[in-house]
């Protein structure tokens, strides 16, 4: 399956050559990665650079002009893939916290689902123990929150490792998406169940960043909290299209 990795990066560049390192030795010869870089003052652009210049044909870099923010990066670089080839895309954060070992499993479930989601909180999922008891229960309270506000079915409200099929991704309101931060990643998930698309979770082991610092912060929690209850609002005119679409 022809599948391509969009990695949004802000200040990556010790953790990129890692990530492009393991994807590649997955062995799929047909995926491709597409690095969306945020104009990073630590030169993360440029260490993309040069490793599409070392690995010409499956590394392309797109650098952003537009406001930094993980939601407008996301959705430029799904334009950018809708406009390839790839029949499978798979989102994923620059920082290792994701296991690229995953991709395998995720791409296999993509003939019976529309979205594979790689879970902290399936059954079998973990997180990294470094995360301590705070950072866990925010996190398992941050789901609870969404799920419960929006009747998400998803267990991992809030992840960002996901496989998309292509059909799926483009018949996404993707215009409609206003989201910056990681609540993204709920209002993605919540246009997925409104259509109707089929979703699986899988397990994964969720690793603590390696290099650098979380760019979680206390503003990105209260506007993930707000908006949690104007996605409800604003998509309430969204209708399943999957079995009008498929049927």
């Amino acid at each position: 399956m022809k599948t391509l990795v969009v990695v949004p990066t802000y200040n990556e560049a010790d953790n990129l050559p890692h990530l492009v390192q393991a994807l590649l030795a997955l062995g799929l010869p047909e995926l491709r990665i597409l690095v969306v870089d945020d104009r990073s003052p630590d030169g993360t652009g440029e260490v993309a650079e040069a490793l599409a210049r070392r690995y010409a044909g499956r590394l392309l870099v797109l650098h952003r002009d537009g406001p930094r923010g993980l939601g407008p990066a996301y959705l430029e670089g799904f334009q950018l893939a809708l406009r390839t080839d790839a029949e499978a895309i798979v989102q994923m954060d620059a920082d290792l916290s994701h296991p690229p070992s995953a991709i395998p499993a995720m791409l296999e479930r993509m003939a019976d689902y529309h979205v594979v989601v790689g879970s902290r909180y399936a059954p079998g999922g973990r997180v990294d123990l470094r995360w301590g008891p705070g950072r866990y229960w925010l996190s398992r309270w941050g789901n609870f929150y969404a799920r419960a506000v929006l009747g998400l079915r998803v267990r991992d409200a809030t992840a960002g490792f996901k496989c998309w099929r292509r059909d799926a991704l483009a018949r996404m309101p993707l215009e409609r998406v206003r989201s910056n931060g990681y609540i993204f990643q709920v209002e993605m998930a919540y246009l997925a169940q409104r259509l109707g698309y089929r979703v699986c979770e899988i397990p994964i082991f969720f690793e603590d960043r390696r290099v650098g610092r979380s760019k979680m912060n206390w503003r990105i929690k209260i506007e993930a909290a707000l908006r949690v209850w104007e996605l409800r609002w604003r998509y309430r005119d969204l209708k399943p299209i999957v079995a009008e679409a498929e049927g």
